[in-house]
């Protein structure tokens, strides 16, 4: 009867581990509201609702961008300290004189970092807000 306790007892303290494991994975997570079309990674992504994840602090990230359970983008990124919270989720667009634009960076919410995406730099303006419109 004790080893039949005692395996259960361990048996439940690996599940919570495990899922422990599991929730940390899943860290690194935030919204993203495209208002407007964007290109990332040579894809055009069509306004609407996305989540975007990635693995480790950083500096370098490799981002998935992600819309209905299926990553529709990847690109590498750079996470930046923010000398504050953000106080709302907001993106940064460059507008090329095409009239092409470009995600270059998001911010989320109550966090102190943002990501900075592609490696784009100089040339176009700059947009910034809570969606791009």
């Amino acid at each position: 009867m004790k080893l039949s306790l005692r395996s259960k007892f361990m048996f439940l303290v690996l599940a919570l581990l495990s899922t422990g494991a599991f929730a940390a994975n899943d860290a690194h997570k935030g919204g993203l509201n495209l208002g407007a079309p964007v290109q990332v990674a040579g894809k055009t992504l069509p306004a609407g609702d996305y989540v975007v994840k990635w693995e480790g602090a950083g500096p370098a990230a490799q981002v998935n961008i992600v819309r209905n359970g299926a990553v529709v983008a990847t690109v590498p990124a750079r996470v930046v300290k923010l000398d504050q919270k953000a106080p709302q989720d907001s993106v940064e667009v460059k507008t090329a004189s095409n009239g092409d634009r470009t995600l270059t960076s998001i911010q989320f919410n109550g966090k102190t970092y943002a990501l900075e995406i592609g490696g784009e730099s100089g040339g176009g303006d700059t947009t910034s807000g809570s969606s791009v419109k």
